[in-house]
């Protein structure tokens, strides 16, 4: 941890501005923010400085522990590639998605998830990874194995965030059997026979276990304290089954009713930077841009492209009249460290974490230049 460090010349994105001038910096925490360079320092030649990014929803870990069918990397070294892609996108705290139950035949086997976990403690202990790593349980609560791949973490201080998902056929995110075909029966290859076999199967499932298996996650996760998404909700009973399970955060609604009620309950909405970047749903739900324009979009997730969670924010700042960069900004970094109950980062503060990143941006893609996390240079 650095001892002191001042950061000069630059445009320093406050809460609701933005101010040319300097921040100083003494054991890993903000001390000091100075309109007007006051300090001589490390000279940020106009760039911007912001706060560390916050994710909560990646799934890019997967891509590098299986980066082809039934292939598994070396874990340790499947996370220390993660971790280097999400430090040089700015993202100084993450949260690594870890499955809960299959939603398909295979899948990752029982205790996979668990030595992953592991993995990830030790490498941290050990001061392999730059940013700072939490786990984030997606329960596929429609799946048969879902409580018993959950119960292997019931003693996990890492695991700060559960989401409730049901990725059965017509439900949530696969309302249609459209949808539902093109993932899944093409994706696999499967005869029409089989699809039907297997469409079939995955509904009994959901069926069987998708309200028992909800309750009994909800329960535990209000006695530890583990803030609770739920995924995909598409209608205003899924709403309001949510706001029943104590749900703080709703992640990728399907429809604007459902995002629109789900903000009125007081959750955040969170949709995916891809989407925003993209211009709309890599599969064929609601643009994100959609809700950011109406007022109903509080947090951006980075889920499969590390550097969209920097981007997104730019691409709002210039394309939606009623979105400055500092409200862009805190979407991915003070409402996703306020809704998982991170108090001490995500602003630019006096006695908050120095979780800092030097940004430059003219146009185009904006480049990651320094990342700091608690005042210690990691990227």
């Amino acid at each position: 941890m650095t001892a002191e460090l001042v950061l000069t010349n630059a445009r320093i994105v406050l809460e609701d501005s933005v101010i040319s001038g300097s921040v100083q910096i003494r054991n890993g925490k903000i001390t000091d923010i100075s309109e007007g360079n006051v300090h001589t320092g490390e000279d940020f030649e106009g760039d911007y400085l912001i706060p560390g990014l916050v994710e909560l929803h990646t799934d890019h870990l997967e891509q590098h522990y299986s980066p082809r069918p039934g292939v598994r990397w070396n874990t340790t070294a499947a996370i220390q590639a993660h971790d280097a892609q999400i430090a040089t996108s700015g993202i100084t705290t993450v949260f690594d998605c870890l499955r809960m139950g299959a939603d398909e035949d295979g899948g990752f086997a029982h205790g996979e998830m668990r030595s992953m976990a592991d993995a990830i403690a030790a490498a941290g202990a050990y001061g392999r990874l730059r940013s700072e790593h939490f786990l984030h349980l997606r329960c596929e609560v429609s799946a048969d194995n879902c409580m018993e791949h959950f119960v292997d973490f019931e003693n996990d201080p890492h695991v700060r965030l559960v989401s409730l998902m049901d990725h059965a056929p017509g439900q949530r995110q696969f309302q249609t059997m459209d949808q539902y075909t093109l993932y899944y029966q093409k994706k696999r290859g499967l005869s029409d026979e089989a699809f039907a076999a297997f469409v079939a199967k995955r509904q009994g499932e959901s069926a069987r276990n998708a309200t028992p298996h909800r309750a009994a996650i909800s329960k535990v996760c209000a006695e530890r304290g583990i803030t609770i998404a739920s995924h995909d909700d598409a209608t205003l009973s899924h709403v309001g089954e949510a706001v029943d399970n104590g749900v703080r955060l709703a992640e990728f609604p399907t429809s604007f009713d459902a995002a629109k009620a789900s903000h009125e309950a007081g959750m955040s909405v969170l949709m995916g930077a891809p989407n925003i970047v993209r211009g709309k749903s890599h599969s064929g739900n609601i643009a994100a841009r959609d809700l950011a324009e109406r007022g109903v979009l509080d947090v951006l997730s980075s889920d499969y492209v590390p550097l969209s969670l920097l981007h997104a924010p730019f691409v709002l700042a210039a394309e939606v009249e009623s979105i400055s960069l500092p409200k862009a900004l805190a979407m991915v970094t003070s409402t996703p460290a306020r809704t998982v109950s991170l108090d001490d980062r995500g602003r630019i503060a006096t006695g908050l974490r120095a979780d800092i990143v030097r940004v430059h941006h003219e146009e185009g893609v904006p480049v990651s230049r320094a990342v700091w996390r608690e005042g210690r240079r990691v990227a």
